[in-house]
């Protein structure tokens, strides 16, 4: 059974930091493209950042962008979110996500997702 299971998530306030994790049963995440989805409340699901299978390409929001960094270490079978700086708008359900085809990630449909963990920003 392929689970993918976020951790980091939590309540903090406006310029502080979280860095997201998203840990793998069941997949190699080093065969895999990943990436960082949000859906705040009533909006629609956004990718927030991507990377490929071997690292050397990523794509980042343009909101976080300066703010936010993917990355990933395949020994660990992990993948990162680092934020910093962040915001009220950063506010959302975070979604690890990953895909043997890039393409899919950058589409929107990645095969597998995580359950998300909630990050807010408030003072």
């Amino acid at each position: 059974q392929v689970q993918l299971v976020e951790s980091g998530g939590g309540a903090v306030q406006p310029g502080q930091s979280l860095t997201l994790s998203c840990r793998s049963s069941g997949l190699v995440l080093g065969n895999y493209a990943m990436a960082w989805f949000r859906q705040a409340e009533g909006k629609e699901r956004e990718r927030v950042a991507s990377i490929n299978v071997n690292g050397g390409t990523r794509s980042t929001l343009g909101a976080v962008k300066g703010r936010f960094t993917i990355s990933r270490d395949n020994a660990e079978n992990t993948l990162y979110l680092q934020m910093n700086q962040l915001q009220v708008d950063d506010t959302a359900m975070y979604y690890c996500a990953a895909d043997q085809d890039y393409g899919q990630i950058l589409e929107g449909r990645p095969r597998y997702w995580g359950q998300g963990t909630q990050v807010t920003v408030s003072s």
